[in-house]
Protein backbone atom coordinates (compact mmCIF):
# COMPACT_ATOMS: atom_id res chain seq x y z
CA UNK A 1 0.00 0.00 0.00
CA UNK A 2 1.62 3.22 -1.00
CA UNK A 3 2.28 6.27 1.73
CA UNK A 4 -0.09 8.77 2.34
CA UNK A 5 1.92 11.69 0.42
CA UNK A 6 2.03 15.02 2.71
CA UNK A 7 2.71 18.70 0.71
CA UNK A 8 2.10 22.49 1.73
CA UNK A 9 0.98 25.56 -0.05
CA UNK A 10 2.62 28.74 -0.03
CA UNK A 11 1.69 32.32 -1.34
CA UNK A 12 4.34 34.05 -2.70
CA UNK A 13 4.92 36.68 -0.02
CA UNK A 14 4.97 40.47 -0.96
CA UNK A 15 8.13 41.75 0.61
CA UNK A 16 11.98 40.62 1.96
CA UNK A 17 10.20 40.30 5.72
CA UNK A 18 7.73 37.95 4.00
CA UNK A 19 10.37 36.11 2.02
CA UNK A 20 12.02 35.58 4.88
CA UNK A 21 9.60 34.31 6.80
CA UNK A 22 8.45 31.76 4.25
CA UNK A 23 12.08 30.28 3.54
CA UNK A 24 11.95 30.03 7.91
CA UNK A 25 8.51 27.93 7.86
CA UNK A 26 10.34 26.03 4.75
CA UNK A 27 13.32 24.99 7.38
CA UNK A 28 10.34 24.35 10.21
CA UNK A 29 8.88 21.38 7.78
CA UNK A 30 12.10 19.53 6.80
CA UNK A 31 11.17 17.16 9.03
CA UNK A 32 8.05 16.33 7.05
CA UNK A 33 10.00 14.40 3.82
CA UNK A 34 7.37 16.60 2.11
CA UNK A 35 6.37 14.93 -1.07
CA UNK A 36 5.13 18.15 -2.59
CA UNK A 37 5.18 21.76 -1.78
CA UNK A 38 2.26 24.35 -4.11
CA UNK A 39 2.78 27.69 -4.45
CA UNK A 40 -0.51 30.75 -5.66
CA UNK A 41 -0.35 32.52 -8.21
CA UNK A 42 -1.96 35.94 -8.10
CA UNK A 43 -5.08 36.71 -10.29
CA UNK A 44 -4.02 38.98 -13.41
CA UNK A 45 -0.45 37.88 -12.99
CA UNK A 46 -0.11 39.86 -9.86
CA UNK A 47 2.28 37.61 -8.44
CA UNK A 48 3.26 35.84 -11.74
CA UNK A 49 6.56 36.42 -11.19
CA UNK A 50 7.23 36.10 -7.94
CA UNK A 51 5.39 32.64 -8.49
CA UNK A 52 7.85 31.26 -10.91
CA UNK A 53 10.71 32.33 -9.23
CA UNK A 54 9.39 31.10 -5.37
CA UNK A 55 8.79 27.71 -6.87
CA UNK A 56 11.91 27.49 -8.67
CA UNK A 57 13.86 28.33 -6.04
CA UNK A 58 12.15 26.18 -3.35
CA UNK A 59 13.60 23.20 -5.34
CA UNK A 60 16.32 24.49 -5.81
CA UNK A 61 16.76 24.76 -2.18
CA UNK A 62 15.07 21.69 -0.38
CA UNK A 63 15.02 19.58 -3.87
CA UNK A 64 11.23 19.09 -3.03
CA UNK A 65 9.13 18.69 -5.76
CA UNK A 66 7.09 21.99 -6.68
CA UNK A 67 3.55 22.46 -8.27
CA UNK A 68 3.22 25.84 -9.28
CA UNK A 69 -0.61 27.51 -9.49
CA UNK A 70 -2.13 28.83 -13.19
CA UNK A 71 -5.25 30.67 -13.22
CA UNK A 72 -7.94 32.14 -16.23
CA UNK A 73 -8.19 35.39 -14.90
CA UNK A 74 -7.11 38.14 -16.85
CA UNK A 75 -4.43 36.69 -18.73
CA UNK A 76 -4.67 35.72 -22.78
CA UNK A 77 -3.85 32.32 -23.88
CA UNK A 78 -0.97 33.92 -24.81
CA UNK A 79 0.15 35.29 -21.71
CA UNK A 80 -0.62 31.76 -19.95
CA UNK A 81 1.51 30.05 -22.82
CA UNK A 82 4.73 32.28 -21.82
CA UNK A 83 4.04 31.46 -18.26
CA UNK A 84 3.99 27.31 -18.90
CA UNK A 85 7.25 28.68 -20.74
CA UNK A 86 8.50 30.03 -17.95
CA UNK A 87 7.27 27.12 -15.31
CA UNK A 88 9.17 24.81 -17.96
CA UNK A 89 12.17 26.65 -17.75
CA UNK A 90 12.68 26.90 -14.13
CA UNK A 91 12.33 22.58 -14.05
CA UNK A 92 8.63 22.87 -12.81
CA UNK A 93 6.80 19.12 -13.70
CA UNK A 94 3.75 20.01 -11.73
CA UNK A 95 0.68 22.33 -11.79
CA UNK A 96 -2.54 23.22 -10.77
CA UNK A 97 -4.39 24.40 -13.52
CA UNK A 98 -7.26 26.65 -11.85
CA UNK A 99 -9.95 28.62 -13.18
CA UNK A 100 -9.26 31.64 -10.55
CA UNK A 101 -11.64 33.66 -8.27
CA UNK A 102 -13.14 36.93 -9.57
CA UNK A 103 -11.98 39.92 -7.25
CA UNK A 104 -14.90 39.84 -5.50
CA UNK A 105 -14.78 35.91 -5.01
CA UNK A 106 -15.37 32.71 -5.86
CA UNK A 107 -19.45 33.22 -5.93
CA UNK A 108 -19.04 36.58 -8.04
CA UNK A 109 -19.74 37.60 -11.46
CA UNK A 110 -16.98 35.77 -13.78
CA UNK A 111 -15.55 38.40 -16.11
CA UNK A 112 -13.98 37.24 -19.04
CA UNK A 113 -10.64 38.45 -20.57
CA UNK A 114 -10.41 39.00 -24.24
CA UNK A 115 -7.91 35.93 -25.91
CA UNK A 116 -8.14 34.22 -22.28
CA UNK A 117 -9.77 31.72 -21.25
CA UNK A 118 -13.59 31.05 -18.90
CA UNK A 119 -12.76 27.81 -17.42
CA UNK A 120 -10.89 25.36 -15.60
CA UNK A 121 -11.17 22.71 -18.44
CA UNK A 122 -10.00 24.51 -21.26
CA UNK A 123 -6.93 25.63 -19.16
CA UNK A 124 -6.44 22.37 -18.37
CA UNK A 125 -6.61 21.60 -22.03
CA UNK A 126 -4.47 24.08 -22.96
CA UNK A 127 -1.58 22.58 -20.41
CA UNK A 128 -2.11 19.30 -21.53
CA UNK A 129 -1.55 20.37 -25.32
CA UNK A 130 1.25 22.63 -24.17
CA UNK A 131 2.91 19.39 -22.60
CA UNK A 132 5.65 18.48 -20.33
CA UNK A 133 3.36 18.89 -17.17
CA UNK A 134 1.13 16.66 -14.67
CA UNK A 135 -1.53 18.62 -14.18
CA UNK A 136 -3.41 18.90 -10.91
CA UNK A 137 -7.22 20.80 -10.68
CA UNK A 138 -9.24 22.12 -7.41
CA UNK A 139 -12.37 19.79 -5.88
CA UNK A 140 -14.80 21.00 -3.30
CA UNK A 141 -15.82 18.18 -0.63
CA UNK A 142 -18.72 21.02 0.22
CA UNK A 143 -20.07 21.70 -3.48
CA UNK A 144 -18.46 24.93 -5.65
CA UNK A 145 -19.75 28.06 -4.25
CA UNK A 146 -21.02 28.87 -8.33
CA UNK A 147 -22.40 25.32 -8.40
CA UNK A 148 -25.69 26.09 -6.19
CA UNK A 149 -25.36 23.07 -4.29
CA UNK A 150 -25.90 20.80 -7.42
CA UNK A 151 -23.00 18.32 -6.54
CA UNK A 152 -23.41 16.15 -9.82
CA UNK A 153 -22.64 19.44 -11.75
CA UNK A 154 -19.33 19.01 -9.73
CA UNK A 155 -18.59 15.41 -10.54
CA UNK A 156 -19.72 16.27 -14.39
CA UNK A 157 -16.37 18.93 -14.12
CA UNK A 158 -14.29 16.70 -12.34
CA UNK A 159 -14.62 14.34 -14.66
CA UNK A 160 -14.03 16.23 -17.78
CA UNK A 161 -10.97 18.06 -16.57
CA UNK A 162 -10.04 14.20 -16.15
CA UNK A 163 -10.79 13.34 -19.48
CA UNK A 164 -8.99 16.17 -21.23
CA UNK A 165 -6.08 15.36 -18.87
CA UNK A 166 -5.96 16.18 -15.21
CA UNK A 167 -4.37 13.40 -13.37
CA UNK A 168 -4.88 14.28 -9.53
CA UNK A 169 -6.92 16.77 -7.87
CA UNK A 170 -6.38 18.76 -4.52
CA UNK A 171 -9.47 19.84 -2.69
CA UNK A 172 -10.40 23.16 -0.84
CA UNK A 173 -10.22 23.23 2.66
CA UNK A 174 -13.12 21.26 4.55
CA UNK A 175 -13.85 20.41 8.20
CA UNK A 176 -16.04 17.26 7.87
CA UNK A 177 -14.26 14.33 6.71
CA UNK A 178 -17.47 12.68 5.29
CA UNK A 179 -18.03 15.46 2.58
CA UNK A 180 -14.08 14.21 1.22
CA UNK A 181 -15.50 10.40 1.62
CA UNK A 182 -18.74 11.51 -0.45
CA UNK A 183 -17.01 13.09 -3.10
CA UNK A 184 -14.19 10.18 -3.60
CA UNK A 185 -17.35 7.55 -3.83
CA UNK A 186 -19.40 9.37 -6.29
CA UNK A 187 -16.42 10.14 -8.41
CA UNK A 188 -15.24 5.84 -8.17
CA UNK A 189 -19.54 5.19 -9.63
CA UNK A 190 -18.64 7.58 -12.51
CA UNK A 191 -15.56 5.57 -13.09
CA UNK A 192 -12.95 8.17 -12.12
CA UNK A 193 -9.45 7.05 -11.24
CA UNK A 194 -8.14 10.35 -10.55
CA UNK A 195 -6.83 10.77 -6.63
CA UNK A 196 -8.14 13.32 -4.61
CA UNK A 197 -5.82 14.76 -2.06
CA UNK A 198 -7.43 16.78 1.13
CA UNK A 199 -6.39 20.22 1.46
CA UNK A 200 -6.26 20.64 5.58
CA UNK A 201 -6.55 24.41 6.80
CA UNK A 202 -4.82 24.57 10.15
CA UNK A 203 -6.90 27.56 12.00
CA UNK A 204 -4.51 29.85 13.79
CA UNK A 205 -6.81 33.27 13.27
CA UNK A 206 -10.90 32.54 13.83
CA UNK A 207 -11.47 36.58 11.51
CA UNK A 208 -8.92 34.66 8.83
CA UNK A 209 -11.02 31.79 9.15
CA UNK A 210 -14.66 33.28 8.61
CA UNK A 211 -13.24 35.60 5.37
CA UNK A 212 -11.55 32.30 3.91
CA UNK A 213 -14.65 30.10 4.40
CA UNK A 214 -17.16 33.24 2.83
CA UNK A 215 -14.65 33.26 0.27
CA UNK A 216 -14.62 29.63 -0.78
CA UNK A 217 -18.41 28.44 0.16
CA UNK A 218 -16.83 26.21 2.98
CA UNK A 219 -19.66 25.39 5.80
CA UNK A 220 -17.75 25.85 9.87
CA UNK A 221 -19.83 23.08 11.67
CA UNK A 222 -21.88 24.71 14.84
CA UNK A 223 -20.34 23.16 17.19
CA UNK A 224 -16.76 24.50 15.65
CA UNK A 225 -17.68 28.26 15.90
CA UNK A 226 -19.00 27.77 19.18
CA UNK A 227 -15.62 26.74 20.34
CA UNK A 228 -13.92 29.94 18.55
CA UNK A 229 -16.48 32.01 19.58
CA UNK A 230 -15.27 32.16 23.24
CA UNK A 231 -11.36 32.62 22.42
CA UNK A 232 -11.55 34.53 19.19
CA UNK A 233 -8.82 37.14 20.75
CA UNK A 234 -6.74 34.83 23.05
CA UNK A 235 -4.17 33.31 19.72
CA UNK A 236 -2.55 30.52 21.40
CA UNK A 237 -6.09 29.06 22.24
CA UNK A 238 -7.49 29.15 18.63
CA UNK A 239 -4.18 27.76 17.02
CA UNK A 240 -4.75 24.94 20.46
CA UNK A 241 -7.90 24.53 19.42
CA UNK A 242 -7.26 24.99 15.40
CA UNK A 243 -4.66 21.92 15.79
CA UNK A 244 -7.08 19.79 18.18
CA UNK A 245 -9.73 19.96 15.36
CA UNK A 246 -7.07 19.59 11.92
CA UNK A 247 -5.69 16.63 13.79
CA UNK A 248 -9.13 15.07 14.51
CA UNK A 249 -9.93 15.24 10.69
CA UNK A 250 -6.66 13.89 9.42
CA UNK A 251 -6.98 10.89 11.25
CA UNK A 252 -10.08 10.10 10.07
CA UNK A 253 -9.04 10.90 6.82
CA UNK A 254 -6.35 8.19 6.96
CA UNK A 255 -8.52 5.94 8.23
CA UNK A 256 -10.13 6.32 5.04
CA UNK A 257 -7.65 5.55 3.35
CA UNK A 258 -6.83 9.19 2.01
CA UNK A 259 -4.34 9.49 -0.87
CA UNK A 260 -2.62 12.49 0.33
CA UNK A 261 -3.22 15.36 3.06
CA UNK A 262 -2.31 19.20 1.76
CA UNK A 263 -1.59 22.18 4.61
CA UNK A 264 -2.31 25.37 3.51
CA UNK A 265 0.31 26.62 5.65
CA UNK A 266 -0.35 30.81 5.47
CA UNK A 267 2.93 30.78 5.07
CA UNK A 268 3.56 29.70 8.62
CA UNK A 269 5.06 25.98 10.00
CA UNK A 270 4.56 25.69 13.42
CA UNK A 271 0.38 24.99 13.38
CA UNK A 272 1.24 21.97 10.75
CA UNK A 273 4.13 20.50 12.34
CA UNK A 274 2.29 20.39 15.75
CA UNK A 275 -0.48 18.50 13.68
CA UNK A 276 1.86 16.08 11.72
CA UNK A 277 3.42 15.14 15.36
CA UNK A 278 0.32 14.67 16.33
CA UNK A 279 -0.38 12.46 13.62
CA UNK A 280 3.06 10.55 13.46
CA UNK A 281 4.09 12.01 10.70
CA UNK A 282 7.40 13.76 11.79
CA UNK A 283 10.00 11.39 10.47
CA UNK A 284 13.61 12.05 12.42
CA UNK A 285 16.73 10.87 10.75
Amino acid sequence: MEATSISVEFFPPKDQAGEDRLWHATKQLQPLHLNSVSVTYGAGGSTRDRTVRITKEITERTGIATVAHLTCVGSTQEELRSTLTQYKQADIKSILALRGDPSGGPSSPWVSTAGGLDHADQLVSLARDFGGFEIGVAAFPDGHPASGGNFERDIDVLLRKEDLGATFATTQFFFNAQSWIDLVERLKKRGSHMPVIAGVLPITNVKQLIRMAELGGTPIPQEMQARFSTIADDPDAVRKVGVEIATKLCEELLNAKVPGLHFYTMNSAAATMEIATNLKLVKHE
